[in-house]
């Protein structure tokens, strides 16, 4: 993981943009997660963070989902604790 923050901006149902840190990516079997956090304003420990999957790219545009299936979400998030154990501290 780099130091320089990277941050991704998604639209709400009803046009809010929400922006998002982006903590690791990782591609597994064919497939593109992100691991986000609500940005660190105030230096403080992001307190959940979230797991999605690229569902599509159109463009420049790319689209993501929530990763809810429990199967799936387990197995990614194995990965991520892998990827950034010298990094974070992951509580279950």
């Amino acid at each position: 993981m780099s130091n320089e923050a990277t941050y991704i901006t998604f639209e709400t149902d009803d046009g809010e943009e929400v922006r998002f840190e982006v903590v690791e990516t990782t591609t597994i079997a064919g497939r593109e997660y992100l691991m986000i956090t609500e940005p660190d304003e105030e230096d403080e420990v992001p307190s959940m963070a979230y797991i999605m999957r690229k569902i599509s790219d159109e463009g420049e545009d790319a689209f993501y989902e929530i990763v809810d299936d429990e199967t799936e979400l387990d197995s990614v998030y194995k990965v991520f604790e892998q990827l950034l154990e010298d990094e974070i501290d992951f509580i279950d």
